[in-house]
C-alpha cells in the first residue's frame, strides 16, 4: 500500500508557522526563516522553476522527499485563502499561481464543498468534506501505486498523526526561535504511533530528523 509521507520545517521551540498568519503573510511573522535553508538549494529551486542554488547535505534529503510521490493531501489552511465558505465571486486558487509545483492530484481537507480545480502542469485540486480518512483513500487511489505526501499545515498533520496514519515523517529542525505561532504537536499527546527515529542528517542551517514505521 502507498505510504503517507509527511515533511515539515519546525523551529527549536516547536513552531511550524509564526504568529499572525494571513493571506498577505501566510507563514506568519518570522515563519519565512523556517524555509531559508530550502530556498538555498538547487534541488528545491528547480521545483519552483528557478535557476541556481547550492548543493549540501540537505540535497539528498530533499530529493528523496520529492521522489515517488503520486498525490498530495493538505489542509484548507495550507491551500489558503479566507476562512469559511468559498467566495464564488473571487475564487481562491492557491498560493502557487497557474502552474503549481505539485504536477499530480492534490486533495484539500475542508468543511465547505467546492468543485474540483484543474490548473496547469497536471495539478488538480479536489476538495474533500468527509474527513481525513476519505481524503487519504482518494489520494491513494489517485497515486497509482506511488506514495502520498502529507503537505500540512499543522492542523491537518496533527489529525493524521493522532490517528496513526502517518508512515514516514521528516522534521526539518531549524536553529531559530519564533516565540509563538502554530505548534505542530499540540494535542497529539506522547504517542508517535509506531514512528521511530531512523535517520539524522546535520546540515549547516538545518537538521533533518526522519521517523518511520518499521
Amino acid at each position: 500500500m502507498p505510504r503517507l509521507r509527511f515533511k515539515i520545517s519546525m523551529s527549536l521551540d516547536g513552531f511550524v508557522a509564526g504568529p499572525s498568519q494571513s493571506v498577505e503573510n501566510p507563514l506568519g511573522i518570522g515563519g519565512g526563516r523556517l524555509h531559508e535553508w530550502a530556498f538555498r538549494l538547487a534541488a528545491f529551486r528547480a521545483l519552483l522553476g528557478f535557476e541556481g542554488g547550492e548543493v549540501s547535505e540537505s540535497t539528498p534529503v530533499v530529493e528523496e522527499s520529492l521522489a515517488n510521490i503520486g498525490a498530495t493531501v493538505m489542509g484548507r489552511n495550507m491551500f489558503g485563502g479566507h476562512p469559511g465558505p468559498w467566495d464564488a465571486g473571487k475564487p481562491w486558487n492557491g498560493w502557487w499561481g497557474a502552474d503549481p509545483p505539485f504536477h499530480h492530484p492534490v486533495f484539500v481537507l475542508t468543511h465547505h464543498a467546492r468543485e474540483p480545480l484543474a490548473l496547469e502542469g497536471g495539478t488538480a485540486f479536489t476538495f474533500i468534506t468527509d474527513g481525513i480518512e476519505a481524503a487519504l483513500h482518494q489520494a491513494r487511489k489517485a497515486a497509482g501505486g506511488k506514495d502520498v505526501s502529507l503537505a500540512g499545515g499543522a492542523h491537518a498533520a496533527r489529525q493524521y498523526l493522532a490517528a496513526g496514519l502517518v508512515d514516514e515523517m521528516e522534521i526539518n529542525l531549524v536553529p531559530t526561535l519564533l516565540g509563538s505561532g502554530e505548534r505542530l504537536f499540540d494535542g497529539v499527546g506522547d504517542n508517535l504511533h509506531g514512528l521511530e527515529l531512523v535517520r539524522t542528517v546535520a546540515a549547516p542551517k538545518v537538521t533533518h530528523l526522519k521517523f518511520a514505521k518499521r
